[in-house]
C-alpha cells in the first residue's frame, strides 16, 4: 500500500485529523508499529499522520480506518475531513463540527506550551466550574449537556499534570459581574478563579469595565496556542461555528496579547477585583 502524503505543516486541520486517527488506532489496541505493519508503511509515517505534520490523502484514510474497524458515520466524517486538510485556516459549523471543534481544542490545551484565552463576556473554558459550563452550555446547540459540561471540566486536569501549559486568561470586569447561573454559581466560580490563580502556572489578568483606549478584546475573543515545535495556532469561536487560523493573521493576535497585557490591570490587583466581586455576590444570597 502506497500512501501520498499531503503538505499540511501542522494545519490545524491536519493536526485535528491526526488526533481522531490517533484515537481510532488506540481504541483498535494497536500500537504505531503494528499499524504499520498492517497498512506496509513506516511507523514514522502513521507518526506523521497521528501529529499533523503530513496528513494522508481521503482514499488513504479510508484504507486506515478498514483496517482499524472503522466504519458507519465516523468513517465518512473523517473520510471527508482529509480534503482540504493542508489548508492555513478551517472553519467548522453543525453539530458534527462543534465535536470535531471540541476534540480538536482539548488536543492543541494538549499538546501546547502556553495558552493565553481573551474573553469578554464569560470565564475562560479551562477555569470555568461545572455549575457555570452547565449554565452556559444548557443553551447551546447539541445534545448530551451532561457529558459536554463533563468533558470541558475535565480538560481542566491538563494545568494540573506534569508538564503543564502556561496559561494567560485575560478575562473583562464584564464577564466577572455577570450572574449566569445565578448569585450562588457565580460566587463559586469566582472562587474558582481564585484557587486556579494560585497556580504556578496561571496568570489571570482582568480587563477593567471602563477604558478610554479600544483594544483587540473590543473586537471579540480569542485563543492563542503556542506550540514547542510548531506555529502558533488561533481559536475563534461562536455561537454554532468556530474557526482556527495558522497563517499570517496570527501575527496579528500575538501583538493583541501584548497590547491587552499593558492595557488589563496587574496580578494583584485583578485578584483583589475577583475577591470583591465575589463577596458582593455574597452578601446578595
Amino acid at each position: 500500500m502506497v500512501f501520498m502524503p499531503g503538505k499540511s505543516e501542522h494545519t490545524p486541520k491536519a493536526r485535528a485529523l491526526g488526533a481522531e486517527l490517533r484515537e481510532c488506532r488506540i481504541a483498535a489496541g494497536l500500537t504505531q508499529h503494528e499499524l504499520a505493519a498492517r497498512i506496509g508503511v513506516s511507523h514514522v509515517s502513521v507518526s506523521r499522520y497521528e501529529t499533523g505534520t503530513r496528513s494522508p490523502q481521503p482514499e488513504d484514510v479510508a484504507q486506515l480506518l478498514a483496517t482499524l474497524g472503522v466504519a458507519g458515520d465516523r468513517y465518512s466524517e473523517l473520510v471527508e475531513m482529509a480534503r482540504g486538510a493542508e489548508q492555513p485556516n478551517w472553519l467548522e459549523t453543525g453539530v458534527n463540527g462543534l465535536r470535531r471543534e471540541l476534540m480538536t481544542v482539548i488536543e492543541f490545551e494538549r499538546t501546547a506550551t502556553r495558552i493565553v484565552d481573551v474573553e469578554m463576556n464569560i470565564v475562560p473554558g479551562l477555569l470555568q466550574t461545572s455549575d457555570y459550563a452547565r449554565a452556559i452550555m444548557s443553551e447551546a446547540p447539541g445534545a448530551d449537556l451532561e457529558a459536554r459540561v463533563a468533558l470541558r471540566v475535565g480538560r481542566a486536569a491538563v494545568l494540573n499534570r506534569k508538564g503543564a501549559p502556561q496559561l494567560i486568561a485575560i478575562v473583562s470586569e464584564i464577564a466577572l459581574r455577570q450572574r449566569i447561573g445565578g448569585a450562588e454559581v457565580m460566587a463559586d466560580q469566582l472562587q474558582h478563579l481564585l484557587s486556579a490563580a494560585e497556580l504556578p502556572n496561571v496568570t489571570i489578568l482582568v480587563l477593567p469595565t471602563v477604558s478610554e483606549r479600544w483594544h483587540p478584546a473590543h473586537a471579540g475573543a480569542f485563543i492563542l496556542f503556542e506550540f514547542p515545535k510548531s506555529d502558533p495556532i488561533v481559536h475563534l469561536e461562536h455561537f454554532a461555528s468556530g474557526a482556527f487560523l495558522n497563517a499570517k493573521e496570527v501575527a496579528a493576535y500575538r501583538g493583541a496579547v501584548d497590547t491587552l497585557r499593558e492595557v488589563a490591570m496587574d496580578e494583584e490587583t485583578s485578584k483583589k477585583l475577583i475577591a470583591a466581586a465575589r463577596a458582593e455576590l455574597e452578601e446578595d444570597q
